[in-house]
């Protein structure tokens, strides 16, 4: 409860800035919007809900000049739980000529790929609830630099984050959790899981985007922390039978380093879009813990290739997207390529009212799928009413170890 107190205290504490700072420009009002939404959830095998929650998300901004800001405060209100707070974004804009400068809290969104992250990866990822919630709440806002710099048709954009902001997994207990198998019941050794703050553990991202009649291209490059720590493992075993006796588990984030690029261009009637990206150093699980010290490091590639066009009024899009593990070794868990499809389509009615809308990823590699049709209402100015499901197919894989997961849901969310 203290923690909320302390998180109300900073919402507050910025709505009455915000509001201070509007009386003292008098007709320099701060604009504010933002969403309240009600969700619930509940699981198709048993009935039980696998979510209630309520939320208020504001935005408030201004722009004075040449300088503008942006805080974006949010509360989840869970039955049971205490108050969840923060912020997604807060920040301030400096605008000269040809360049622009970013500063504080912010998600920064690149890449061309739709429900995957490829070059997308400067915002680490909340993962609590696996890929279901609005890209806008998985994404996690960074405190950082940005600089963008324009000339002609080209972009160049810098991103500097002083301190690794990692990925957040699913709570212990949560249906999301994928329980880890061990032969024993380890014990943990948590004093490397984080980063120290300095100057020489930031990050460091760069991108040159090109617009033209023609094509985008975007190029990136960065040198990072990868946002989820490699678990690495320090075994004992009985010198007579090999059994393991104990095992201890040692969390730990490693350097990567990455290159890529993504594009898209008009083909007849559609758009055909690609993105890829090279990685340096990522450490992987290996399948048996007496395989070194559970972890093992390959670079691998990740790319996909997409297609969008419309038929019959229906806006269709369908990616193919694939990892490699390069110099693969049989000893590590995961595969050494790994397939999946995605398709989109989306059509509305009654005047752009109500909204149809299929999304599924299908897993080639370990024949597993998510299906996540739905449909919403456009009620009144504002007011939405938004009906679906989301289907777990298969009994494998990234999508299949969640076939108990099935569910289907209510939202009911007005925008201001």
């Amino acid at each position: 409860m203290r923690s909320a107190l302390v998180h109300l205290t900073v919402v507050v504490a910025i709505l009455g800035a915000a509001l201070s700072a509007a009386h003292a420009v008098a007709l320099e009002s701060i604009h504010v919007g933002g969403y309240v939404r009600h969700h619930t959830s509940v699981l198709v095998d048993g009935g039980d809900y696998s979510i209630i929650e309520n939320t208020l998300a504001l935005t408030l901004d201004q722009s004075r000049g040449n300088v503008a800001f942006r805080v974006d405060p949010y509360i989840y209100e869970r039955p049971g739980e205490e108050l969840e707070m923060g912020l997604r974004q807060a920040y301030v804009d400096i605008y000269w000529d040809s360049v622009d400068l970013r500063v504080g809290r912010q998600q920064v969104i690149w890449g061309k790929g739709d429900g995957v992250f490829i070059t997308d990866i400067v915002s680490p990822k909340d993962l609590r609830r696996f890929l279901l919630p609005d890209f806008e709440e998985i994404r996690i806002g960074v405190d950082a630099v940005k600089l963008d710099y324009y000339r002609g048709n080209g972009t160049l954009e810098v991103v500097w984050i002083p301190v690794l902001a990692p990925t957040l997994p699913p709570d212990e207990g949560s249906v999301w959790a994928r329980p880890m198998q061990f032969p024993v019941q380890p014990s943990f050794d948590m004093s490397s899981e984080g980063v120290d703050a300095s100057l020489e553990n930031s990050e460091v991202f760069a991108k040159y985007s090109l617009l033209s009649s023609a094509f985008d291209l975007e190029m990136m490059a960065g040198y990072a922390w990868d946002d989820e720590p490699a678990l690495h493992l320090s075994v004992e075993q009985d010198p007579d039978t090999h059994e393991v006796v104990s095992l201890l588990v040692t969390p730990e984030h490693h350097r990567l380093t990455l290159a890529g690029g993504s594009f898209s261009t008009a083909v007849g009637g559609a758009v055909v879009r690609g993105e890829g990206a090279y990685y340096w150093g990522k450490r992987f699980a290996t399948e048996s813990p007496l395989t070194g010290d559970g972890v093992l490091e390959r670079d691998y590639v990740h790319y996909l290739l997409g297609v969008d066009w419309t038929l019959l009024g229906v806006s269709m899009s369908a990616q193919f997207v694939q990892e490699v593990i390069l110099d693969y070794d049989d000893a590590l868990a995961s595969n050494e390529r790994s397939n999946v499809v995605t398709f989109l389509a989306r059509e509305s009615f009654l005047n752009e009212t109500l909204h149809l809308e299929f999304f599924s990823y299908v897993g080639l590699s370990d024949s597993d799928a998510l299906l996540r049709p739905k449909i919403s209402y456009d009620m009144a100015d504002g007011f939405e009413i938004l009906v679906g499901a989301d289907l777990f197919v298969g009994e494998e894989g990234m999508f299949g170890a969640y076939d108990a997961n099935d569910s289907a849901y209510v939202k009911l969310k007005y925008s201001f």
